[in-house]
């Protein structure tokens, strides 16, 4: 699993017009799945982004340090399903996206994620999985961070 996280001010997703998810303070979190992965993929990095200290506290003196998670910050989480994050681009000029896993299991995966996430406490909003989306947020930093299962 390929992950992406965006810490924001805040962030929203809608699909097919209608809005789906909206968070304030917390994280906008893309989701990839490949064939291989697993639950305990999704379980692992679930637990890595719920810990992750990568928020600043409240004084500011302390907004620029990294010291607390975003369950620490009292953030949420906006999980926006994402196979695009296995594209490859190193043939021609379209992407492959063979490398994302078939669409029961990313889907399946991709839920599991998202319970995991809920399990440690966080508010969870949520993209449609195989939606055409539209994702806005205010990225907070800028804080990007990107997660691989297999680099784990």
């Amino acid at each position: 699993m390929k992950i992406v996280a965006q810490r924001v001010t805040s962030a929203s997703v809608t699909a097919g017009g209608r809005l789906t998810g909206r968070i304030g303070k917390g994280l906008c979190v893309f989701i990839g799945v490949a064939p291989g992965d697993t639950e305990r993929d999704a379980k692992k990095l679930a637990d890595k982004i719920a810990n992750l200290r990568i928020f600043g506290g409240s004084a500011p003196e302390e907004d620029a340090r990294m010291n607390y998670s975003v369950i620490d910050a009292g953030g949420a989480i906006l999980a926006v399903s994402q196979f695009t994050l296995y594209a490859d681009c190193r043939k021609g000029r379209r992407p492959s996206f063979t490398g994302a896993a078939p669409p029961e299991l990313g889907n399946e995966l991709y839920g599991r994620f998202v319970e995991f996430l809920k399990e440690c406490g966080l508010e969870v909003s949520c993209g449609e999985f195989g939606a055409s989306m539209k994702v806005e947020m205010i990225n907070d930093g800028p804080v990007t961070i990107i997660l691989d299962s297999a680099d784990m």
